[in-house]
């Protein structure tokens, strides 16, 4: 599942997904690039002339929604939880406090596993170094590349679950092998949405499969890559 206590992102990519659905369902007239927090849910009235609750009531202006902190302690099932979908929790925008409320909400809720990513990993870092950074079994930090960069920065040496995330992938990506030997899973992934410029290169995947073979880290490709990669997809999970 999906938690998203953080909506709204800074980083302007072009191929971001999530800026096209907060125009879609949110209110993006609303959006002045200033931060925002909501201490309740935000109320419209729908196409259907019913009060809903308005999921992006700035657009996609950095917003925090403290009402929907409490989600996974409500959800009592043990469930694998994507924090913030619709956002980089971790860019140099979004203020600490933010980041140790959402902290704190997952120690509330033990029992599940919470998967952070970002294109900012230096503030991984920052916050371990500062004593913020949660760390127990239970929580996997990954670091997004997509080949575009012109610098690659890695999630290594926090001695913590780490990931991969090669989504969407934009251009051949070599991943030192000193890096790999500290990462615990690579996800691939291609560009998405009617709009999508780059259709990757099976030997883009192939290198990036080699790689993680060599140092023995699992792979997983999403579905989208299934007519790149012509076979059964590589789905493999986590050790």
């Amino acid at each position: 599942m999906s938690w998203n206590p953080v909506t709204g992102c800074l980083h302007d990519c072009t191929y971001c997904y999530a800026k096209g659905i907060t125009h879609r369902f949110g209110s993006p007239e609303n959006a002045n690039g200033e931060l925002h927090v909501l201490d309740i849910a935000e109320i419209r009235k729908g196409k259907d002339g019913a009060y809903v609750a308005n999921p992006y009531p700035f657009g996609f202006d950095p917003t925090f929604h403290k009402y929907r902190l409490e989600q996974p302690a409500h959800t009592k099932v043990p469930q694998r939880i994507f924090v913030g979908s619709m956002t980089d929790l971790f860019g140099e925008w979004v203020p600490d406090e933010w980041i140790m409320q959402v902290f704190s909400a997952c120690q509330r809720a033990i029992g599940h596993t919470y998967m952070f990513l970002t294109k900012n990993p230096a503030r991984y870092w920052k916050l371990f170094d500062d004593g913020k950074l949660l760390l127990y079994d239970d929580i996997w930090y990954g670091s997004t590349i997509t080949g575009a960069e012109k610098s690659l920065t890695y999630v290594t040496g926090l001695r913590v679950n780490t990931f991969l995330s090669i989504e969407p992938i934009m251009n051949k990506v070599e991943i030192p092998e000193e890096s790999l030997a500290e990462i615990n899973w690579v996800i691939i992934g291609a560009e998405t949405g009617s709009g999508k410029k780059v259709v990757p290169e099976r030997s883009w995947i192939e290198n990036i499969v080699a790689a993680c073979n060599a140092a023995r880290v699992p792979v997983f490709m999403k579905s989208n890559l299934e007519e790149v990669w012509g076979e059964p997809l590589i789905q493999e999970l986590p050790h």
